[in-house]
This record gives C-alpha cells, structure tokens and sequence, in this order.
C-alpha cells in the first residue's frame, strides 16, 4: 500500500518469542499484515524496536529506511518504509507466503 513518501507495511507483532522469524499473512484491522515474531518483551517500546530491525533486515534494507507510522501499543502496526521499492517489495510477498529466521 503506497502512502506519501514510503510505502505502508502493515505487521502484525508476536513478542516474547523464541527467536526472532518473519513471514506470515494476518488479516488485521489495517489490511493484509505481515507477522513478525521478535524475542523482545511488549515494554518499553523494546518489541517495536526489534520488529522495526527484524523488517529492514528481511527486505534487505537499511533499518533507517523503515519507521513506525501508526500502532506504538498495538500488536498490530503500520511501518513506513522509504527506500527504493524495486527489489523489497517481491522480497515482502515471497515473506507473506512463507517465512524466514532474521
């Protein structure tokens, strides 16, 4: 989803987890998301951090090229990101469909 300067990346966060893993489809209330488990704790802001890296990482993209645009408490979000979208957006439908550790 294309939105001003970046496009919109809605996720949809599982904290606590084991090890940190990318790929997965959820329906959430911002359309089609992708889930990202993280081993980071839901305080603190520690969980979005680690799911805002764990993003970048799995697009290939550097981690100041992806920001929070909506969701700070929420499991599910909305990340912006800014760089040029050639190659990560085909790396982001091949996450929906599968997964990936990061």
């Amino acid at each position: 989803m294309r939105a001003g300067a970046g496009v919109s990346v809605p996720v949809r966060v599982r904290p606590g987890a084991g090890r940190t893993r990318v790929g997965g489809r959820h329906e959430g209330p911002h359309g089609p998301a992708l889930i990202i488990a993280v081993g980071a704790p839901a305080v603190d802001g520690k969980a979005t951090e680690a799911v805002r890296k764990a993003l970048a990482a799995a697009l290939g993209v550097r981690p100041g090229e992806v920001s929070l645009r909506l969701g700070a408490t929420s499991r599910d979000k909305v990340f912006t990101v800014t760089a040029p979208a050639a190659e990560w957006e085909r790396r982001l439908t091949g996450l929906r469909d599968g997964d990936c550790d990061v």
